[in-house]
């Protein structure tokens, strides 16, 4: 979405996803869907299926079906059906958490500074609001999974469906678990 002629806004947006991208170190697909009308149907779920089947990903991790973002919740349904008996899938956490029970938290400490540059490359965004949003959730995903203090954790759910019941082996080890001291001494 946005506000200006929408050649241009997916042009831009476009460069933006490359730049970003590249920052991290990754290349990305583009499918040729516009923008603000995703639907999962089968022109998508084929397309998802060909690229799936051309990358062989361990893993694929797409938007939570209650995401904020119609075209994100789109592609959400669109990858489960297409990575259907393929290969599992993981959802990202919702913008704020919003409805979001996570399964499993990844420390993403070392990552944060080159993850808010990422955002930022996403100039037509207003990518500062984003960065102080993914800081203050990530502070609070770590403290959910009792992370260190100032350490960042991004969480994910993952919903079991045959044939893949269990993921850990494909996952980064869970964020370290501080040990948590409950006095059973009364304090008058």
């Amino acid at each position: 979405g946005g506000k200006s002629d929408p050649a241009v806004l997916a042009r831009v947006r476009r460069e933006e996803a490359v730049a970003a991208a590249a920052l991290l170190g990754a290349a990305p697909r583009f499918l040729g869907f516009p923008d603000g009308g995703l639907v999962a149907d089968v022109a998508l779920i084929d397309a998802l299926k060909t690229l799936i089947s051309e990358i062989g990903p361990d893993l694929v991790i797409t938007h939570a079906p209650n995401d904020y973002h119609a075209d994100h919740r789109a592609l959400s349904d669109g990858v489960r059906i297409a990575a259907s008996f393929g290969v599992p899938v993981l959802h990202a956490d919702t913008m704020g958490g919003t409805g979001f029970s996570p399964t499993h938290y990844v420390d993403v400490s070392a990552h944060a500074e080159i993850k808010a540059r990422a955002i930022r490359m996403h100039q037509s965004q207003d990518p500062d609001r984003f960065v102080d949003i993914a800081l203050t959730q990530n502070l609070f995903r770590s403290g959910q999974c009792n992370g260190a203090p100032g350490s960042q954790a991004e969480a994910f759910r993952f919903e079991p469906m045959f044939p893949f019941g269990d993921i850990r082996a494909l996952l980064p080890p869970a964020p370290p678990i501080r040990t948590v001291m409950v006095s059973t001494r009364r304090v008058d």
